[in-house]
């Protein structure tokens, strides 16, 4: 008989480093009820592996890893759709990658209970920390300063950057069977966010939770921090999937999808310091709302790039 509740989805890859904190994270969480970590190790070559082996030989009850030996993700594949979703046990799915962390013990039993009593309730999130990989505090993720529910229309303006990936738990039968959207979207945080939102309530709970690192070693954001065409094209495949979105979605949400549209057309040209396109009329709102300092930086990429690459590389390989 099944009566586990949860399934923590954990995807991770050379995350030696990081791997055991997430671990630990998720066996200290104080429940009513079980849990299952559903981990799945994308070939990786260090030794994230042999470090995932010795936590299953200690928990085989409740770690349930899946070692790859060849990269899926370079072959494509959604890994937490092919690999993960398919064989969670839990009425629940909780996210978490192998580089992130949990910090309330009580953060699954928090969520399950608002679901449990919420049926209407498809995902549940909550606040986080973004911090570097030396756990350097960079801001937290916090939406709003108290309990609410957020709309679609909320939920497709905010992006990917609205709730950290290790705040989320939603209904498993919900993500059974994925929309094409969600298929051929370059980053699956937001498309996923707004796909629950349109299958019910999204409610957030003000309570830090969590800890999202940023720019860690092996990351897409860290490989391409001075990639602008390859920036560039992800951001363009993310309207793509917008576009997709307001069809599946029956147009519903046409305004806010052609206005978060623009605002990403607009990141593009800030971030390739495109100072003739970024004070044009259609996104003078945008443009308005930059600090001096930022507005200062976009001139200084303009004119002197080489300044802004140096300040760029100095700042992630110290800070970061």
């Amino acid at each position: 008989m099944n009566n586990i509740l949860v399934s923590i989805s954990c995807i991770t890859y050379n995350h030696e480093k990081y791997i055991s904190e997430a671990l630990e994270s998720f066996l200290m969480q104080k429940t009513n009820f079980k849990y299952e970590i559903l981990i799945h190790d994308d070939a990786s070559t260090d030794n994230t592996a042999k470090i995932i082996r010795e936590y299953e030989k200690k928990y085989p009850e409740i770690i349930k890893p899946i070692y790859q030996t060849v990269n899926q993700y370079s072959k494509k594949i959604k890994i937490t759709i092919i690999y993960n979703y398919p064989r969670a046990k839990g009425k629940y799915i909780a996210l978490c990658e192998g580089d992130d962390y949990w910090t309330d013990p009580f953060k699954l039993q928090k969520q399950v209970d608002y679901m449990e009593l919420h049926p209407e309730c498809s995902l549940c999130t909550h606040a986080a920390e973004i911090r570097s990989s030396r756990k350097k505090l960079i801001r937290n993720i916090r939406p709003y300063t108290k309990n609410r529910f957020y709309s679609v229309e909320e939920v497709i303006s905010g992006g990917g950057g609205l709730f950290a990936t290790s705040s989320m738990l939603f209904k498993t039968a919900i993500v059974k069977k994925m929309p094409h959207f969600y298929m051929i979207a370059p980053v699956g945080d937001a498309p996923l966010t707004i796909f629950l939102a349109l299958k019910g309530h999204v409610y957030y709970i003000d309570c830090c939770m969590s800890v999202y690192r940023y720019m860690v070693e092996d990351s897409w954001s860290r490989r391409n921090l001075l990639n602008h065409k390859a920036i560039t094209e992800h951001i363009d495949r993310t309207n793509n999937v917008l576009r997709e979105i307001d069809e599946y979605a029956d147009y519903k949400y046409t305004k806010t999808i052609n206005e978060k549209i623009l605002q990403n057309k607009f990141a593009v040209l800030r971030n390739n310091f495109n100072i003739k396109k970024i004070k044009l009329a259609k996104y003078k709102k945008y443009y308005c709302k930059l600090s001096i300092k930022q507005k200062v930086k976009i001139y200084i990429g303009a004119y002197f790039p080489c300044v802004a690459t140096f300040w760029r590389r100095f700042r992630y390989k110290w800070i970061y």
